[in-house]
């Protein structure tokens, strides 16, 4: 008998093209660095190396200069913690949070309700309120100073209140009643609305459809019933974010207030006070940095506290 032998395997495809693949992990890093690099790069150059630097010049004497001279230890920081204008201006952030957070949170929130049970043109609707996110604080305060709260005769509010025959309000005037609260507040509305309502509109969407059938299956009626114990409950997580978000945002207010009233002694949050101290005819950047570490510190400890009593993450029971 004779015996065949068998025939040679023949290489497969993907073995001939796996041995032309570069070698794996050398050819992703190369392309992940090549991708990422310039952003890390910009990171540390424009973020946390100016980070570190304020740090040091905390520490220091720095007039006029980003050169540290003359060590004074925690002097700065006992400086600032005692100074009467930068507590005024913690307070007049306490002030504009307890206006700008609860408006901002119900709101958004209810703009997001609206806008999801639309049924025609919802993409339309999403992105009007979404646009004004895109506009810059400056253009915005300075729209609203020039031509809505001007203050004169013809300026569109006082035009509106002269159609109910009342006379005009100097809006942006810094003696009492303060008024000027009024643009600040309704430009940063403006400006952040659409961010949250984005925000919210995803947790909506999240929420199964199931849960508001087994409700009306129990008895329960569409409406507060409905929104009390299953949409909010399911928007924990979410609406802590939105809190914390809006919150870090109005420690960071600053364009609104030096666009609409200017360095004003009464009026100012911390960034405007710390703009004047490192920016300003002193330049003092010794104490502007010490100032701009304890607001970092305070807006991280408020985080904290936030996160400790809502629970951030956690999802609705």
């Amino acid at each position: 008998m004779s015996t065949r032998t068998a025939p040679a395997p023949v290489p497969r495809e993907s073995a001939r093209k796996g041995a032309r693949r570069p070698k794996g992990i050398a050819g992703n890093t190369l392309w992940f660095w090549l991708f990422v690099g310039p952003f890390v790069v910009g990171l540390l150059i424009f973020s946390y190396l100016p980070i570190i630097w304020s740090l040091i010049l905390s520490f220091f004497e720095a007039y006029n200069t980003v050169t540290p001279s003359k060590f004074v230890g925690v002097d700065n920081y006992v400086d600032m913690l005692t100074d009467h204008n930068f507590l005024s201006s913690l307070g007049t952030f306490t002030l504009f949070a307890i206006f700008i957070v609860p408006l901002t949170f119900v709101l958004s929130l209810a703009l997001a309700l609206l806008v999801n049970q639309v049924k025609i043109a919802r993409a339309f609707f999403r992105s009007v309120f979404f646009l004004p996110t895109a506009c810059s604080y400056v253009v915005a305060s300075l729209i609203w100073r020039l031509s809505i709260f001007n203050g004169v005769r013809f300026g569109l509010m006082n035009t509106i209140l002269g159609w109910f025959g009342i006379d005009g309000i100097a809006w942006l005037s810094t003696v009492s009643p303060p008024w000027y609260w009024i643009p600040i507040v309704t430009v940063r509305l403006w400006l952040q609305l659409g961010f949250y309502m984005i925000l919210f509109i995803a947790g909506l969407q999240r929420i199964s459809p199931t849960l508001y059938e087994a409700a009306y299956v129990d008895g329960a009626k569409p409406g507060w019933q409905t929104f009390r114990y299953i949409t909010l409950p399911q928007l924990r997580a979410t609406s802590v974010a939105v809190l914390i978000l809006n919150l870090i945002a109005a420690y960071q207010a600053f364009d609104e207030f030096y666009n609409l009233i200017g360095n004003v002694n009464f009026a100012r949050p911390p960034l405007v006070y710390l703009y004047g101290i490192s920016l300003g005819t002193i330049q003092d950047l010794g104490h502007g940095s010490a100032g701009a570490l304890i607001l970092a510190v305070i807006i991280m400890l408020v985080t904290l506290l936030q996160n400790k009593i809502f629970g951030f993450g956690k999802a609705g029971d």
